[in-house]
């Protein structure tokens, strides 16, 4: 890791962390984590330091995701590398969920994946203008993992299903709607907002000097429709829902849906619904029994190969169809591990 990729500081009252690596779009890497666990754990002992601020260097993201690109290369090599990246990814997030402490994101930009991992499980959440929010992991062969086990089924009605499943991009009304983001404050006022909360003693009294009202949320006209199919009790149901609706939306969601990975669909469906009634922690191990056995399997690959490798939108799924596969047929995915995830 280069040493300017994530930086640590103290300021005033506040452990500042920056995410430093816009030419990623500040993505989320191994040695960022191995970095930031043990600064969080130092910080959340320190008597001097009140609270955390995590940002981003950059206008285009806070975080896009998580450093799939090396993903990639240690699971074709056969590298357990792989497995450990989600172990300790996982350990931070349950890190951050657990701070003793206030911890406060200021999101801009584009918020995806392992960037969601660093910021949505903090008690504070600050969205910009440019906040871009979504859980795209079943167009690559993965799942909305990084906690979305827990934070997804817990958003209101079945919009957090909706998310998982679809990758639908949502902006700053949205995310402020659903309780993503627990604040809106306008970009141009980011870097004022900084300094006043490094030097603030109640962070909400301070807050509310700057928030304002997030304005439009486009999913909310959706709701209807989304609570309709998306409460289905299961995948096929709510597939063929969509399909006896000749509706544009419902015929839109289908389609978009018809995209993903059939394994990672499946994946998904069950996790969240299981996620439902689970404590936090074993909503991490849950994700990290999954992300084990994608370590053996194909479509994750094969998603990276398409979107950033080769970049040629196609992949290849196997199967290729849910008329492939049952719910059964990833039984296996949620099974007990021998070495479980240790918090």
């Amino acid at each position: 890791m280069s040493a300017a990729e994530v930086l640590f500081e103290v300021k005033g009252r506040a452990g500042v962390i920056t995410l430093n690596s816009p030419a990623t779009l500040n993505a989320v890497s191994l040695p960022m984590v191995h970095a930031m666990h043990p600064q969080l754990e130092t910080w959340a002992r320190d008597r001097a330091v009140h609270h955390v601020i995590i940002r981003a260097v950059g206008d285009k993201a806070f975080s896009a995701g998580g450093d799939i690109r090396h993903l990639y290369e240690w699971g074709r090599a056969g590298d357990e590398t792989f497995c450990a990246f989600f172990h300790d990814e996982y350990r931070l997030n349950t890190l951050i969920k657990r701070f003793p402490k206030p911890y406060i994101a200021l999101i801009d930009g584009i918020v995806m994946g392992g960037g969601v991992g660093v910021s949505i499980h903090g008690s504070h959440r600050i969205a910009g203008d440019r906040m871009t929010f979504a859980m795209p992991e079943t167009g690559i062969g993965l799942f909305p993992d990084v906690g979305g086990t827990w934070f997804l089924p817990r958003l209101p009605g079945q919009t957090g299903l909706y998310l998982g499943l679809t990758g639908t991009r949502i902006r700053t009304g949205d995310a402020a709607a659903l309780g993503l983001a627990t604040h809106y404050v306008p970009s141009d006022r980011h870097q004022t907002l900084f300094e006043a909360l490094c030097a603030a003693e109640d962070i909400d009294r301070c807050l509310q000097g700057f928030c304002a009202t997030a304005g439009d949320a486009p999913l909310d006209a959706e709701r209807g429709l989304i609570d309709k199919y998306f409460v289905a009790g299961s995948l096929d149901a709510l597939v063929d829902g969509l399909e006896s609706d000749k509706g544009e939306w419902a015929q839109k969601a289908l389609a978009t849906i018809r995209t993903k990975s059939p394994t990672s669909l499946r994946i998904t469906f069950r996790q969240l619904r299981k996620g439902r009634h689970l404590g936090f922690e074993d909503c991490m191990r849950l994700e990290f029994r999954i992300a084990s056995r994608i370590f053996h399997g194909h479509d994750f690959f094969e998603g990276i190969r398409a979107v950033v490798i080769d970049k040629d939108l196609k992949p290849q799924w196997q199967p290729a169809s849910l008329d492939d596969l049952t719910d059964q047929d990833v039984a296996g995915y949620f099974a007990p591990l021998v070495k479980e995830l240790s918090l």
